[in-house]
């Protein structure tokens, strides 16, 4: 999604800048609305996108924003207060960028806003979704419980995030290792052939003569390359920014072979366990649905939350735009109608994350098996290409030397 500049007003009138993401104008216009600000000004950051920012290597982790979320409804549960539990937090906190912010929204708060407003005020690290939660918190007397849901939805989902690192590290170091095989080849050996090869005046076998044009190519042209490969992914972010962009880009990542069924599972997961958690805080499904739109970060999907909403703010329902998708499995779809039908969306809605949990954690256990046979694919054309433009050169001058 693009970058927004924008400058708004709070509610006590005093004016605060920042910058954000959306989908167009009118949705940061209504973040900031949500947010409980007066926008005065939204402009469109030219050529900004989170790949090409330095702000990158300041950003907050979302370890380090799970951790904080996690001591203040400790803290809070201990009945400190708030001021006090933001000071007590900004001395813990080892990222500078998020000891920075505390100390921001510890000054709000003695500035009489509230704690919602104040971390409204930096949608780059709490989303819509994080200061709703507060906002909701605030209203109903019940901060700490909300800051623990909070809490758990971010560890369920960095848990998650790290098992699929640990899952993928194997794959990604083998082919990284063949990558590094196929640059040495290319460099220093294949070279040496050509210059032995040279002497008899003999033509060199395909292979190795490939991997002589490659030489070729990355000693003479590397610069050309590096622009290629740079313009290629700028205009690649570019085409992403866009909506028409970021939903075919979205899309074919729920067509990759093995990790789009997972993709699908994880955000289907988030927007059921946020949805579930949300109503168990009181927030309106309306409101929730829009929220979701926004939190579960796939635009395909996210078309799919809108058909519901209007379901529902038609008095029809969930079930039915569930089973056109085509995304929700039968057993899904029936919980979610049981849930409509007793009343007890909410809890079903958690049943069903925790039943999208248990698939994703099927997937991500065998996920080294279901890509194994592209991997011994991948690596046999690789070592079996190498073999060749090593040892057929060799072949044919033994060869030549018997003639």
């Amino acid at each position: 999604m693009p970058f927004y500049h924008y400058k708004a007003r709070d509610k006590f009138g005093k004016l605060v800048a920042g910058s954000a993401e959306a989908e167009s104008e009118s949705g940061m216009a209504d973040k900031l609305k949500q947010s409980g600000y007066l926008p005065i000004s939204i402009k469109q950051a030219k050529g900004e996108s989170r790949l090409f920012k330095l702000r990158i290597f300041n950003r907050v982790k979302f370890s380090d924003l799970n951790m904080f979320t996690r001591q203040f409804y400790t803290l809070q549960k201990a009945g400190l207060p708030i001021i006090l539990t933001l000071n007590a937090l900004q001395e813990q906190t080892t990222n500078k960028t998020l000891k920075n912010t505390i100390g921001k929204i510890t000054d709000d708060l003695k500035g009489g806003e509230g704690l919602s407003v104040a971390m409204g005020k930096h949608p780059e690290i709490f989303n819509t979704l994080y200061v709703n939660m507060i906002k909701a918190g605030e209203a109903a007397g019940t901060l700490s419980g909300n800051l623990e849901k909070l809490a758990r939805l971010g560890e369920s989902e960095e848990k998650i995030g790290l098992r699929i690192k640990s899952a993928t590290r194997y794959p990604i170091i083998v082919i990284t290792a063949v990558v590094i095989a196929f640059f040495l080849l290319t460099t220093f050996i294949v070279p040496r052939f050509a210059k032995l090869y040279a002497q008899f005046k003999v033509k060199l076998p395909l292979p190795t003569q490939i991997l002589l044009g490659t030489n070729y190519v990355i000693t003479r042209y590397w610069w050309l390359m590096l622009i290629i490969v740079g313009l290629g992914i700028f205009a690649l972010n570019r085409f992403i920014n866009t909506k028409k962009g970021r939903y075919l880009w979205d899309n074919f990542k729920l067509n990759i072979p093995v990790f789009g069924p997972l993709i699908l599972k994880l955000t289907m997961s988030r927007f059921a366990r946020i949805t579930g958690t949300l109503m168990r805080s009181g927030i309106p499904i309306l409101s929730i649905l829009d929220l979701t739109r926004e939190g579960v970060g796939n635009v395909v999907i996210s078309d799919i939350i809108g058909k519901i909403k209007s379901s529902v703010n038609q008095g029809r329902g969930m079930v039915d735009p569930m089973k056109i998708s085509g995304l929700f499995s039968p057993v899904v779809i029936q919980m979610i109608a049981v849930g409509e039908k007793t009343g007890k969306m909410d809890e079903l809605l958690l049943y069903v994350a925790d039943y999208y949990d248990s698939q994703i954690d099927y997937t991500v256990n065998n996920l080294l098996t279901l890509i194994e046979p592209f991997l011994i694919f991948v690596l046999g054309c690789g070592v079996l290409f190498m073999a060749l433009s090593i040892f057929l050169p060799i072949w044919n001058l033994a060869s030549l030397f018997r003639r």
